[in-house]
């Protein structure tokens, strides 16, 4: 990154969405975003993600002035309700039940504020049809990754992937959270350019 290139910052926590970033050899740092992440009253999942990722992204450029931040944020639709991140063993049970079988939306917000202030947003859906899952399957699962800060307990970057029979996505980082096509877009647009002169 030049001398004249604005600092770069990943408000996540994720080291997946770390590695993922890391793919487009840019130089950033991470910090992790502290804000309410209750859904609303009657919010849709999209909603709740694009809200989410704009609240981590405002965060984070508050205490980073003059540098591009990057705020993302994912939530799992079901039967048109947000299914979040579990929290604990018992009720990544009941969300793995839930949803054997069946096919979900993955919502993956992303959000880039530039340098001076200016917000791009974008939400990037993925629609996975789960395996039918026996409970010994999720209780192994369960007990192997500990999912529990993964929204509806799918931790997809590892053996997640197993639950899945099928995919459908625009952009296949959007699975892990950090939608990679799109937030390439966005970066050049804040004067962050992973390749010289690409838009």
């Amino acid at each position: 990154m030049s001398s004249n290139t604005p600092s770069l910052v990943l408000g996540s926590s994720s080291p997946y969405r770390k590695e993922l970033l890391e793919r487009l050899t840019v130089q950033f740092i991470t910090y992790s975003p502290e804000i309410d992440e209750t859904v609303l009253k009657g919010e849709k999942p999209r909603d709740v993600a694009l809200r989410l990722s704009i609240l981590k992204a405002q965060a984070i450029a508050a205490k980073c002035p003059g540098s591009v931040v990057i705020g993302c944020d994912q939530v799992l639709e079901l039967d048109g309700k947000p299914l979040g991140k579990p929290g604990n063993y018992e009720r990544a049970y009941q969300q793995l039940s839930d949803v054997s079988g069946k096919t979900v939306v993955f919502h993956s917000a992303l959000t880039v504020i530039d340098a001076n202030g200016n917000i791009q947003s974008a939400v990037v859906p993925t629609t996975l049809t789960l395996r039918k899952l026996p409970p010994e399957a999720i209780r192994a699962y369960l007990l192997k990754e500990e999912p529990y800060s993964c929204a509806g307990s799918a931790k997809i970057e590892k053996l997640g992937i197993a639950l899945i029979s099928h995919f459908d996505s625009p952009d296949p980082t959007a699975i892990i959270g950090l939608p990679l096509i799109e937030l390439t877009t966005m970066l050049a647009k804040a004067g962050v350019h992973v390749l010289p002169e690409l838009q």
